[in-house]
């Protein structure tokens, strides 16, 4: 018999060889019936592996992330039988699960895949997983493995397997088809339901532009057809909030090919959002205790090599700016973080002037590969919320609950109310890759647990995940269509102060290390701001959206009449403007509607007679007729309800 530990911490006896799918039988027959992988002494095996030792297991089904990777590997295994019995004499690569999908690459020789052969290989690959065929996995010798694909003449998967240790190589059955991989599949392939082919595109072998371009093919797949239909409406409505498109016709933001790839151009309305933005960090920021300073755009190479990040971001940073002077190179700042330990640097300090708290909106700039830059989420040139506070290593648990603080006011004023965090620790099991003493790793850990903790987080821990020079907090938020982004991050850092030479002067009289907290609670205002679009198609909060209020005329007579109105609003501070074109009112009411104003004050000879307003709510709810003040109130009342004063 062997001892099997499950996630409870209750123990099952098995007879030795019992299989994952023996221990959920054990269970209850109706978790069988759903567990899809397993996870056993944290490695992943299939459902059908014998277990001979004892160890601790963990049993996934659809609901998990592990669930739906394998799902997914394994119909990318459909999808590839369905290519060869389709296109016959094509060569597989690889295929890899991908977030709500999967995709392979295939060298597809004198065969042109489109979008008009997706129903034919969906059709297959549903024909395919119908015979309930197991995925069965086997070891076999490199021998073998090269003997099979030379004889094939599939020059890359030799390639894969000149690369792999001899007893390591593992092939995986189901039905006819047999590929190499490492293991991690669904029971058979009748669990598969649902399928659709989502694009194809072109892929060089490995990535590298010198080697073959490879047929990508993507596809997603789901255990029940209404699931891929509930998936598709919502691909649907996440094209529809779209911060590219939002952003063209909201007038916030546009890219010229003249200017550059991934470097926005921010219209006056978006640079107004932005404005806005700042200036509501800036004034919480104030309050907290935050100075603002401003660095510059380029600096010595050497800056950076001393930072490390040159050896992090070298390969993506822009080339170096030469100067007049032999040897004398600057660089585009990739991180705002070395110019914040030089301002630190320029005087010494106390240890009772700490903590020093240094806030920058900063541009930096990283060079993107062009297949990679996409909206305002991967650009080369990004303006992040950087701040650093340099603290002793007792006031780190203080000083992060107060940033934890800013975060959640950040969240709580732009409506990001569904997030997790997640608190990423160092492996005990591995002290080498860290640095730092093991007393400043103990405080900065609990600091960061005590916290999440008190402030009442939904937090996970992950071990080992901890950045080497400290650990970290990390906020996943979901937005209104169920999607998961990291925003804002709080980081605990040994290295910069170490590398920097940074010190104070302690209450022994001695020098010691500052500790520095790194914290970005936007991330960067490009992909903030993207992300925000999406999150409330356009439907920005009051405080934030660009105009508030749009004022339109039943007919020219009534123009001076709403000069006045925008006066009045505009004394309100209510950012308001006026509609004078000749057209219909409700072609104006439908081009405010598509705006996403949120409110259009009508006029027409009752309005002007009566010293009122017509208001009508951005979605179509009729407001009535009011004073002006008496609207002025009403939007004054709402923009304090979303928004709170920050309290330190």
């Amino acid at each position: 018999m062997i001892n099997i530990s499950l996630p409870d911490g209750s123990v099952k006896q098995m007879e030795n060889g019992a299989t994952p799918m023996d221990v959920a039988r054990s269970i209850s027959e109706g978790l069988a019936r759903n567990v899809i992988s397993a996870k056993f002494n944290k490695e992943t095996v299939e459902t059908s592996t014998p277990l001979t030792t004892d160890g601790s297991i963990v049993l996934y089904t659809w609901n998990d992330d592990e669930g739906k990777e394998a799902f997914r590997h394994s119909s990318s295994h459909v999808l590839a039988q369905a290519l060869l019995e389709l296109y016959p004499g094509v060569k597989l690569t690889i295929g890899p699960a991908i977030e709500n999908g999967f995709y392979y690459d295939v060298d597809t020789g004198d065969h042109v895949i489109s979008d008009k052969d997706f129903k034919r290989i969906e059709d297959k690959m549903l024909e395919i997983a119908r015979g309930k065929h197991d995925f069965k996995m086997r070891s076999v010798t490199k021998d073998e493995a090269l003997a099979k694909y030379k004889a094939e003449g599939n020059e890359y998967k030799v390639e894969l397997i000149e690369n792999l240790e001899d007893g390591t190589i593992t092939f995986c059955d189901h039905d006819t088809f047999t590929d190499l991989c490492r293991g991690g599949h669904i029971p058979n392939t009748g669990i598969i339901k649902a399928v659709k082919i989502m694009s194809v595109a072109g892929a060089y072998w490995r990535g590298d532009e010198n080697k073959p371009q490879l047929t990508r093919v993507y596809g997603t797949s789901f255990p029940k057809q209404k699931d891929l239909k509930e998936y598709l409406e919502l691909l649907e409505e996440a094209k529809k909030r779209d911060h590219r498109k939002l952003g063209k016709e909201l007038e916030l933001f546009t890219f010229s090919k003249k200017v550059g790839q991934g470097l926005p151009l921010w219209l006056p309305k978006g640079a107004a959002l932005r404005e806005r933005l700042e200036n509501f960090l800036k004034d919480a920021q104030k309050k907290a205790g935050y100075e603002m300073v401003v660095s510059p755009h380029i600096a010595q190479k050497e800056l950076y090599i001393t930072s490390g990040h040159f050896a992090k971001y070298g390969e993506d940073s822009f080339q170096p700016i030469n100067t007049p002077a032999e040897g004398e190179e600057f660089l585009l700042k990739p991180m705002n973080c070395p110019h914040h330990c030089e301002m630190y640097n320029a005087r010494p300090w106390s240890y009772k002037e700490l903590p020093k708290r240094y806030a920058e909106f900063g541009t930096v700039y990283r060079y993107e590969q062009s297949g990679e830059l996409h909206g305002l989420t991967r650009v080369r040139g990004f303006t992040q919320d950087d701040a650093h506070i340099f603290c002793t290593p007792d006031q780190i648990d203080f000083e992060f609950k107060n940033v934890i603080d800013l975060v959640l006011y950040v969240f709580g004023s732009l409506g990001f109310a569904d997030f997790t965090a997640q608190v990423s620790l160092r492996d005990p099991e591995k002290p080498e890759k860290y640095i730092g003493s093991d007393e400043n790793w103990e405080k900065a850990e609990n600091a960061i647990l005590n916290a999440a903790k008190e402030k009442g987080l939904n937090y996970v821990i992950e071990t080992g995940e901890a950045a080497f020079y400290g650990p970290k907090l990390d906020f996943m938020v979901k937005d209104a269509l169920g999607r998961s982004w990291q925003l804002g991050t709080i980081q605990v850092d040994y290295n910069l102060p170490e590398r920097f030479e940074l010190t104070y002067k302690g209450s022994d009289n001695e020098l010691h290390r500052p500790v520095m907290i790194h914290r970005a609670p936007f991330g960067s205002m490009e992909r903030f701001i993207a992300i925000l679009l999406e999150h409330t198609g356009g439907n920005f909060p009051l405080w934030l959206v660009p105009e508030q209020a749009i004022i339109l005329t039943l007919s020219e007579k009534y123009e001076k009449y709403a000069k006045k109105v925008l006066n009045l609003l505009e004394n309100h501070e209510i950012r308001a403007l006026v509609d004078y074109r000749g057209e219909t009112m409700g072609k104006k009411i439908r081009e405010a509607e598509m705006q996403k104003i949120p409110f259009m004050i009508i006029i027409g000879e009752q309005e002007e007679k009566d010293n009122t307003i017509s208001v009508r709510r951005h979605g179509g709810e009729d407001m009535g007729n009011m004073t002006i003040d008496a609207f002025a109130k009403a939007v004054q009342t709402e923009i304090k309800e979303t928004i709170k004063t920050f309290e330190v």
